[in-house]
């Protein structure tokens, strides 16, 4: 082993003692010269004592850690972390399940590889590379993939172009083994058609099946609105338990074809479904009073540090006006996805469009992401999911 070394400052160090997998830019001393850009790099306190492996880019973040012992970033590492991976997810009941086989494999550092995202979606893998440090490792990813998976896995799917700077040499997303047998998967019974290849994210949001599944046990008999509704996850599967009608909105008219196919792959629902494309906001400022149930679930307002206080007056504005117009006994299942923006801040910012509405509110959840995008305790960034289910009298 013998990577390039990168310095520390004197106390900059203590990150990486506590297991936090960034070193950020004013923490380097010096380094070694001619460092590739995604180039594995070893950390080295200003003591010259060892602190990590990790991968070297230019910006805030300037080194990923991805081991914190000295060995070879090899074949056999990506085997172990990926078996380490589905040994979780074996534990969660996940990977043989009956009534659902999609899910997340890989979550960045919660499965400690920073950039790295992998999700099977019924024996698909799609892998999505955040920095080129690990995309240069893709090809020993599919091998460990294939390797745990044995005959279970039919494709492996690379969709890192559009996560990647522009300049790199990755110019469309591309399958680097097989091919899928399908593009249908299972949640909790209900049948989704997965568009991996032009989709967003990965294809479907994982992360919302539990919260998917608890709006389900509140449907029964209501009238719904599902806001921001991409391919109608939280529609299916309250069609599925009951719900007396249920209104899929998204201002993507691609979004909407994709709601419709899967409310159809879903029998028995004629006449209990309507989509419509609009902007949200301004859809929701002429509804009536008369739905039961809604869910709010943008896309992130504030992908950045920068963005966030007009991000937090967006989530207000948006979440005044539902509140303002669900019906009384109704329920509302508000949603952030925005990583700088904290539970704590966007319980208080429900808490101001609440005080608002001038309506009388009770906090019944509070939510977050499944347990196969683990939260790594010495990296709390990895959560990113909260959620509130609100009664409003």
């Amino acid at each position: 082993m013998n990577y390039p070394k990168i310095f520390l400052q004197k106390g900059k160090e203590i990150s990486l003692y506590r297991r936090h997998h960034w070193v950020f830019s004013g923490a380097i001393a010096k380094s070694d010269t001619g460092i590739e850009n995604g180039g594995l790099v070893s950390v080295y306190s200003s003591k010259n004592e060892f602190l990590g492996i990790g991968h070297f880019s230019q910006g805030s973040i300037m080194v990923r850690i991805i081991s914190f012992e000295e060995r070879e970033i090899d074949s056999e590492f990506w085997k172990e972390r990926i078996s380490s991976a589905f040994a979780l997810r074996k534990s969660l009941g996940l990977t043989e399940n009956s009534e659902t086989n999609v899910y997340r494999l890989v979550h960045g550092e919660g499965d400690l590889i920073p950039g790295l995202i992998v999700d099977f979606y019924n024996g698909t893998a799609v892998i999505q590379a955040h920095h080129v440090g690990i995309h240069r490792h893709v090809e020993d990813i599919a091998q460990a993939l294939k390797a745990v998976y044995g005959d279970q896995m039919k494709g492996i799917f690379d969709k890192s172009a559009e996560t990647l700077p522009k300049n790199l040499e990755i110019e469309s997303n591309e399958w680097i083994w097989g091919k899928a047998e399908t593009d249908l998967v299972q949640e909790y019974g209900a049948t989704y058609k997965i568009d991996w290849e032009k989709g967003q994210k990965t294809g479907f949001f994982i992360d919302q099946r539990e919260n998917r599944k608890l709006v389900s046990t509140y449907s029964k008999g209501k009238k719904i609105l599902n806001t921001f509704c991409y391919s109608g996850g939280f529609s299916v599967l309250a069609l599925q338990e009951g719900a007396k009608e249920v209104h899929s909105v998204d201002i993507s008219a691609k979004a909407i074809e994709l709601t419709e196919e899967n409310v159809k792959l879903n029998s028995g629902f004629s006449g209990k479904h309507q989509s419509i494309v609009v902007d949200v906001v301004k859809y929701i400022r002429e509804i009536g009073d008369d739905f039961d149930l809604i869910v709010l679930d943008p896309p992130a307002f504030a992908k950045n540090i920068k963005a966030r206080h007009n991000a937090v007056q967006a989530y207000k504005r948006l979440n005044a006006e539902a509140l303002r117009k669900i019906k009384p006994g109704g329920i509302l299942f508000t949603f952030s996805c925005s990583q700088v923006v904290d539970k704590n801040l966007f319980n208080h910012t429900i808490t101001a469009a609440a005080m608002e509405s001038k309506r009388k509110v009770k906090i019944l959840h509070h939510l977050s992401q499944p347990a196969d995008h683990p939260v790594n305790i010495f990296h709390p960034e990895t959560e990113y999911l909260k959620g509130l289910v609100l009664y409003v009298e």
